[in-house]
């Protein structure tokens, strides 16, 4: 998927960001992600940035071996301070050519280094806009993190049978849509998506 390695900081710093402007009434509203409201991508966010920062380390167990699919994820008490950091610790985790290499382990899935690290840019990309859209924020990711998105679901949906995409079955996009737009609709997302107001 990737020969390169990618700082993840800029795009962390983002997601960062669009969480500590979320306010507490909108925790409960809905995201284009099904299923998930606010709290939910919040909770995934924090969730998949432990399981990736330690799949990065080689340190395999249960924040590694675990589904996401487990159980709806949510947000506890203490998530303001503790997302942020947990991000900031999985983009140095992805700093260090080591975490590029070898196998590794998230969600329960034995997969290569790089392949990891093409999963989690490409979550952080597109649950930044989910948590962006659901909250009414403008959303600007990192270009060389959402390039890289772009190119793994757009591989993803290659090799799917009948155009399915990692998130669900690709959303159709001009061919001269803004990439975001197009990574968006790869994913399996309306980029038109709006929230209810």
């Amino acid at each position: 998927m990737t020969d390169t390695t990618l700082d993840l900081g800029p795009q962390t710093r983002i997601v960062a960001r669009l969480a500590e402007a979320v306010a507490d009434e909108r925790l409960a509203d809905g995201t284009p992600c099904p299923r998930y409201a606010v709290r939910n991508v919040l909770g995934h966010l924090l969730g998949l940035a432990v399981a990736f920062r330690d799949a990065g380390r080689k340190e395999l167990g249960v924040t590694t071996d675990t589904s996401p699919e487990a159980a709806l994820p949510d947000i506890g008490p203490g998530w303001r301070e503790e997302l942020p950091k947990v991000l900031d610790e999985l983009a140095g985790v992805w700093r260090e050519p080591a975490a590029w290499t070898g196998m590794t382990r998230a969600g329960g899935v034995d997969l290569p280094g790089a392949v990891a690290g093409a999963v989690v840019t490409d979550e952080l990309v597109i649950h930044g806009w989910d948590l962006a859209r659901a909250t009414g924020r403008t959303y600007a990711p990192d270009p060389a993190a959402l390039q890289a998105s772009y190119d793994f679901l757009l591989a993803a949906a290659a090799d799917s049978d009948g155009g399915g995409g990692v998130f669900g079955p690709v959303v159709p996009v001009r061919p001269d849509a803004p990439l975001l737009d197009r990574t968006i609709g790869l994913s399996g997302r309306d980029p038109g998506w709006t929230r209810s107001v």
